[in-house]
């Protein structure tokens, strides 16, 4: 039975400037010959495939933080959707406290997406839609509506707002809707995203590994945030980059020496003897 290796992208895999080095890329693709490699991240289909290009992905991709489960060549292998009614609500109740949200939809069968945004935005959305420039998927939004199938719904901005905003969203909805509310690193905001209930990287990791048929014992994950919490409980080995968060190096079996700018993913994979 072959081994299995999944990673987070942003500050785990990727470096801060978004770029994999030939070495990563090196060491991951020889690991690939002989064991699954996947990815796990908040980032559409678009961006991830754009991020690995040249990268061996022999097992579908858990992608929007589990919302969307697919392979490198668009088959759709799971999706979880928010519907319409439920995000215009959350919306709506978003507004109350003067914000509007990110909505990340699916915009056709084909695997396109769109990004949905207002033309009322804060200070963070604004630096975020600044590293979007060249995507032709943006849609301002004068009033903004969400489609029929929305992935996720994602708030940016300041920790006390989000965490008010959090509370009120859970009071209306409950358990019926998933809420990640954590730091964002990049800008040095906060960031609240909000899916279906069984939208995770945890769930997600079921359905590639009922999928694949490979057993969950020989499982490797790597992550630095709180939405790799999940796959960090399922995983044999849940491993933390020098640079994660504290509350997840606690819950991680191996917490590296390196951090993703010094290569950490590959430096482990490196130091590994498993081929079989």
């Amino acid at each position: 039975m072959k081994n299995i290796y999944i990673t987070d992208l942003d500050h785990t895999f990727l470096r801060t400037d978004l770029s994999l080095s030939n070495f990563s890329k090196t060491i991951w693709n020889a690991k690939a010959k002989h064991s699954i490699m996947s990815i796990a991240t908040a980032r559409t289909y678009k961006k991830t495939v754009q991020f690995l290009k040249g990268l061996e992905i022999n097992a579908p991709m858990i992608l929007l933080d589990g919302a969307l489960i697919a392979t490198v060549d668009k088959k759709i292998i799971d999706t979880k959707f928010i519907g319409k009614n439920i995000a215009d609500t959350i919306i709506d109740e978003g507004a109350k406290f003067g914000i509007y949200p990110f909505v990340l939809t699916l915009a056709d069968k084909n695997l396109n997406e769109a990004f949905l945004y207002s033309n009322i935005l804060n200070t963070s959305q604004k630096e975020v839609l600044t590293r979007y420039t060249n995507d032709d998927n943006l849609i301002e939004c004068k009033n903004i509506r969400a489609m029929d199938n929305n992935f996720k719904i994602v708030y940016m901005g300041e920790e006390t707002i989000l965490r008010e905003l959090t509370l009120h969203i859970e009071k209306i909805f409950g358990n019926n809707l998933k809420y990640i509310l954590a730091p964002e690193a990049y800008i040095g905001c906060y960031f609240l995203t909000i899916l279906h209930k069984d939208a995770d990287k945890s769930h997600g990791i079921r359905s590639v590994s009922e999928y694949m048929g490979f057993d969950l014992e020989k499982l490797t994950v790597f992550g630095d945030n709180f939405n790799d919490v999940g796959m960090f409980e399922l995983a044999k080995y849940a491993v933390a980059v020098a640079n994660a968060q504290d509350g997840v190096k606690k819950l991680a079996n191996i917490v590296l020496p390196h951090t993703n700018d010094e290569d950490a993913v590959a430096k482990y994979l490196e130091g590994l003897n498993d081929v079989k």
